[in-house]
Formats: structure tokens, C-alpha cells, sequence
């Protein structure tokens, strides 16, 4: 097996993009990209913690619950979730971001850099209201980078066609809990029940 150790060797692969194409990136959020954030239910966010090592993280919410400053940063609410907190305590420690924000039913994606810090406001938090629960904190992020992402893999993937998704697969959190001998065998059933209700509740 050949591996690809330098960018010529990459390239020669790959090839070169046309000239036109590093024209789509832009330094600050556009128009398009702002009606763009303004339709999202859900973006995937990526960070890395001192070492490097890095994280991806889903973010959703209903369609416009990221929200643009008057600056043109982003301001995130942060919700409820499993409490492991891997992309916050990777902000504090670096604070380069990535996101990718999908709307659904669009192939096309838009993905956006910068530089993100935490805010502990009870005004800002008020401000993301959802579901009758201030956000638990707000992510700002101060946007470096911004561009559309083409449509090939969605289209490859045909994710977004009804007709090509497989049966929903269902995943048991109590029986991962088991394997790494944090939970009896006999108590899975249950404490996957009182996931799926919470699912239900504690949005």
C-alpha cells in the first residue's frame, strides 16, 4: 500500500481547483450565508482540545436558534446534554471552531471557521428562550472564514431521499453502559426507558 506523504503526491491525485473556485471563500458572513443560519436547525461543530485531538459535535434546535451579532459573530445557546462537555472544555483550551450548517431537504452546505469563547449572561441566555428554558450559556464565535460547500456528497449519498434511508437503527445506551461494566445486564431495559423519556421531557 502506497501512502501519501507531501502535498505534490496529494495533488497529483486530486488535481488543482479552478481558478474560480477559492473565489467562493469569504472572511466574514455573507448575505446568502446569513439566510443561510436563518433557516438551519442544525449544524455540526468541531473543535480540538491542546493536544489536537479532535471532536465533532451535534448542535440543533428549531430554524434560526443560531443568531448573528450585530458584529457578524455567531452566538450559540448552549442546552441540556450527557454533561461530558468535550467541545466546551475544548473552546477554553483552544478556542478554533469549524462548523458545518445543514438545512434539510438542500445538498448545498455551509461551513464556517472562527474563534469561539463561552458567556455566563443571564440576559444573553434569556434571549434564546426554547421551550420554556433560558440557554444554559452562549458560544460566541468571532467568524474568520465562511463558504458553501457543494452538493456531491449529499447527492452521492442521496441523504435527504426518503426512499434511500434504512430502517432507523435503534441504539441501546444502557447496553454500552453494560459493556464497559458500568451497569447489570438486568437493568438495561430500563435505564433505556428512561433515556427515551427524557427524550421526551428534558429537551
Amino acid at each position: 500500500m502506497a501512502r501519501i506523504t507531501d502535498v505534490a503526491q496529494l495533488r497529483r491525485i486530486i488535481g488543482e481547483p479552478s481558478a474560480q473556485v477559492p473565489l467562493k471563500l469569504h472572511r466574514r458572513l455573507t448575505e446568502s450565508a446569513r439566510a443561510f443560519i436563518a433557516r438551519s436547525p442544525m449544524f455540526l461543530l468541531a473543535s480540538a482540545n491542546a493536544n489536537g485531538q479532535p471532536t465533532v459535535s451535534p448542535k440543533g434546535d428549531p430554524a434560526g436558534f443560531v443568531q448573528v451579532a450585530e458584529d457578524g459573530a455567531l452566538l450559540v445557546p448552549e442546552r441540556k446534554g450527557n454533561k461530558l462537555v468535550f467541545s466546551l472544555t475544548n473552546v477554553l483550551a483552544n478556542p478554533r471552531v469549524a462548523l458545518i450548517f445543514l438545512v434539510p431537504g438542500t445538498d448545498e452546505t455551509l461551513r464556517v471557521e472562527g474563534e469561539a469563547e463561552l458567556l455566563d449572561d443571564a440576559d444573553l441566555c434569556d434571549r434564546f428562550m426554547e421551550r420554556g428554558r433560558p440557554a444554559l450559556l452562549v458560544m460566541r464565535i468571532r467568524v474568520t472564514g465562511c463558504y458553501f460547500h457543494c452538493a456531491k456528497a449529499f447527492l452521492r449519498s442521496a441523504l435527504w431521499n426518503p426512499t434511500q434511508w434504512p430502517e432507523p437503527i435503534p441504539v441501546s445506551f444502557g447496553a454500552e453502559i453494560a459493556a464497559n461494566g458500568g451497569l447489570e445486564a438486568g437493568s438495561v431495559a430500563a435505564f433505556d426507558a428512561a433515556v427515551h423519556g427524557r427524550y421526551r421531557t428534558d429537551l
